[in-house]
């Protein structure tokens, strides 16, 4: 009671603009509505948020009960923890802090999967987890043969040696966040069950009715923030589930900090986050201009071929039992299976006839999948069977991506099935699943469920907004035949969301309101209108906007727009070609480069990226460091090689991880380098269908943009400002920012410069190649 927002604010004093947003963003949400903020970096809008939607948390008279935070940025979800900290530990003694949860997948927090035991890790994690999970219930269900509890004492007891009838000997305890459990290093067993002592503690926990935080160990309302190492600690030790118990009290905390999947992945939302979505949740998109391009692949579906392969397999498997029995006298096994394959479709109104038809489907959906693949193969790539190791990733489109209309596939089944089968195919796979579930216990995913729901989703897609093809991913498996593309390939039947507009709108309008965010996210009029936030301004829920650009003090920044040839294929040639375009780019970079401190130079893409480290190596006296597509282990090991003394240079791809959300604060960056316009390919079937979709859905729009700008050239911009925006994070940051290509120096036809914000064009001088030298000769870069 009595709280204001700059009582909770974690600082002394806020920016002036961090007051303004704030207070826009307490104002919106009051009515229901979002604050779209965009603010240079550094600028503090990770606290600016976060104050906004706690203190709209803590006023009784506010409908808001939690904070849910979305970044798709590691680094950043870090940061949301460390203001959370530093809130709580502004807070005046006699507050109770603000309680907080990060949300995890189940690689991050099962003891079995982080400490690499029992069979358990991150690529078998979710199949065992299920697995173990539904032998514990079936032991300890209504006509289980045991409790949860006596399942949770037996696992303990065997681990003090209880049980051990030769000489009180104990085995070795299962330790992980540096905390013991009670239970040995290995899962138990109840007879020839395997189970989770975990799990079988939760459920003797959980209550029969009431809450499931009930069943949490330890008192969490006024422990702050409850990070990954906490939660595991405090549920292991206990003995229970940690992921369970991450689950439990996701209602019941005051910010939970997770990624995009967490609100917008429906598969995640209906097992796991439902309890987020809520009038009563103030959300956090952060990053957002990466919600578009996010929320896309996570409202997209597609199933593989080994999918399909082992759904048809499934379905022949419940099949069978019922052929057999009424065929004649067969084993009592085989009777009882058919029993209970009968009463699972009589309950679920699933005909026998339509599993057939189903698996009838399945078999002739995978074989003209071969048949298309191959004849795209003998086509698009002569002689490939020779090559098979060699040969690239593949997109097969299934109709031109430029002329909306029915795909090959259904237009194929049209001719052969019914919309009965696409129709019923969801349903089929549910009853699939339920009865191998009976039949047998098996640590994996059922096939058919993934398959019915593509197939009634492909079924259902309208044919502008979506777009189908077939994906060609590189594998090797030597147990297909020689001559097969599948022994090069994983093929997948994908189904693209190219407007996810309507999904992010759909998502956006559950929650009561909230905030938007990142560093680049004008021209805002674009950003309203790809995320679908134009749509709910017209059902009435307010779109108020504030965009915010660098407070700290101007004469420790220069900023360079360097009248540069466009960096286009055509201007610039093949890589490794010695063309007039390439030199002056190399010039440029090395201007900068050579003046010391640490710099970043960011390319199109990771082959220019390669070719442009290895000039730069013979020019430069100082380190050149070259960012690889790689995993997080390399990334993470060339940044601290990086941010290891001495001046270096840093090349990398635009579309990489370095160019975004890494924090090069204090004296970790001098100068940032950016070199053209980071579009995507757009010679990608995939591309093509979503910039004629955008030009369908939002084309000449009051700016008169068309599709190709709105999907690819202003999503482009934003990349390259994420990568200028990295050198300055605080007021006594020095530091220079160059954009070379002459899209962003001057206003022409293809020019980009009016993508930027007002006061950042005003900061980005036009200069010449030949004059940039005495640009930086008056900034007085030497050595940073």
């Amino acid at each position: 009671m009595g709280e204001t927002w700059r009582d909770v604010f974690g600082h002394e004093e806020p920016y002036p603009d961090q007051a303004d947003g704030i207070e826009t963003a307490i104002e919106t949400a009051d009515r229901g509505g979002f604050a779209v903020i965009e603010g240079a970096c550094g600028t503090g809008k990770t606290m600016l948020a976060l104050t906004a939607g706690i203190d709209r948390v803590r006023d009784p008279d506010s409908r808001f009960e939690r904070v849910a935070v979305l970044t798709s940025v590691k680094q950043q979800l870090r940061q949301f923890e460390a203001d959370v900290r530093t809130i709580n530990d502004e807070l005046p003694a006699d507050w109770r802090p603000v309680s907080a949860l990060t949300l995890v997948g189940k690689a991050d927090v099962c003891p079995y999967s982080r400490e690499r035991v029992a069979g358990v890790d991150e690529s078998t994690v979710y199949d065992r987890c299920e697995g173990l999970r539904e032998r514990t219930r079936n032991l300890t269900g209504a006509e289980g043969p045991t409790t949860a509890a006596a399942l949770a004492d037996d696992a303990r007891r065997a681990q003090t040696g209880l049980l051990d009838t030769g000489g009180g000997s104990t085995a070795d305890f299962l330790e992980t966040a540096d905390e013991p459990t009670p239970y040995p290093p290995d899962t138990a067993e109840r007879g020839d069950t395997e189970y989770c002592p975990f799990y079988a503690q939760y459920l003797d926990d959980l209550p029969e009715e009431g809450d499931p935080v009930e069943a949490v160990p330890f008192d969490f309302a006024d422990r702050g923030l409850l990070d990954t190492e906490d939660l595991v600690a405090l549920s292991a030790g206990h003995g229970t589930c940690p992921h369970s118990i991450l689950g439990a009290l996701i209602p019941h905390v005051e910010v939970t900090i997770g990624n995009y999947y967490h609100a917008f992945d429906p598969r995640t939302t209906e097992s796991f986050t439902g309890a987020l979505l809520d009038e009563s949740t103030f959300v956090i998109c952060d990053e957002a201009h990466m919600l578009e391009p996010r929320v896309r692949d996570l409202v997209s579906d597609g199933v593989g071929d080994a999918t399909l392969r082992d759904a048809e397999s499934e379905l022949t498997r419940v099949i069978q039992p019922v052929e057999f029995d009424d065929s004649g006298p067969g084993s009592g096994a085989t009777e009882r299976d058919a029993d209970l394959v009968r009463g699972e479709l009589e309950e679920s109104d699933v005909s026998l006839a339509e599993l057939k038809a189903t698996r009838s489907f399945v078999r002739d959906l995978r074989e003209e999948l071969d048949r298309r693949v191959r004849a795209h193969l003998d086509r698009e790539r002569p002689g490939w069977r020779a090559s098979m190791r060699d040969l690239p990733d593949d997109e097969i489109p299934l109709r031109d991506p430029e002329r909306p209309g029915p795909d090959a596939f259904t237009e194929w089944a049209d001719g052969t099935y019914g919309d009965d089968v696409w129709v019923r195919a969801e349903a089929v796979g549910a009853v699939v699943a339920r009865v191998l579930n009976e039949l047998e216990e098996a640590d994996r995913e059922r096939a058919a469920p993934t398959v019915g729901r593509v197939l009634g989703a492909w079924y259902r897609a309208d044919h502008t907004r979506f777009f189908r093809s077939v994906d060609l991913s590189r594998t090797w498996n030597e147990t297909e035949p020689g001559d097969s593309w599948r022994r090069a390939y994983n093929a997948r039947l994908s189904l693209h969301n190219c407007v996810p507009g309507d999904a992010i709108a759909e998502r956006l309008n559950d929650f009561g309101g909230g905030v938007l965010m990142s560093a680049t996210l004008e021209p805002l009029d674009v950003f309203r209108t790809v995320t679908g936030l134009d749509r709910l301004a017209d059902d009435g829920r307010p779109v108020v906007e504030r965009t915010y650009g660098l407070d700290f003090p101007s004469e420790n920044r220069e900023s360079f727009a360097v009248d540069a040839p466009a960096y286009t294929y055509e201007n610039r040639g093949a890589v490794g070609d010695d063309t007039e375009t390439r030199r002056v780019y190399v010039d440029a970079v090395a201007e900068v480069a050579g003046r010391g401190g640490n710099v970043l130079v960011g390319m199109p893409n990771y082959a220019e990226a390669e070719w442009m480290a290895g000039r730069l190596d013979e020019r430069l006296d100082s380190p050149v460091l070259l960012d690889e597509s790689s995993d997080d282990g390399a990334t993470e090991k060339l940044k601290a090689d990086f941010f290891d003394g001495g001046g270096k240079t840093l090349v990398t791809s635009l579309r990489g991880t370095l160019t975004e959300g890494v924090d090069y604060r204090g004296d970790r960056l001098h100068a940032a380098v950016v070199c053209g316009v980071p579009l995507v390919d757009t010679t990608r079937p995939r591309t093509k269908a979503v910039v004629t979709a955008y030009d369908r859905a939002f084309g000449g729009d009051k700016e008169g943009r068309d599709g190709f700008e709105t999907a690819l050239t202003v999503p482009a911009v934003r990349k390259a400002r994420q990568a200028i925006g990295r050198v300055i994070r605080g007021p006594a940051e020095r530091g220079v920012r160059v954009l070379v290509d002459e899209r962003y120096a001057r206003d022409r036809w293809n020019g980009v410069r009016d993508y930027l914000p007002a006061w950042e064009r005003a900061e980005f001088q036009p200069v010449s190649p030949d004059m940039l030298s005495l640009g930086l000769d008056r900034f007085g870069t030497e050595g940073g």
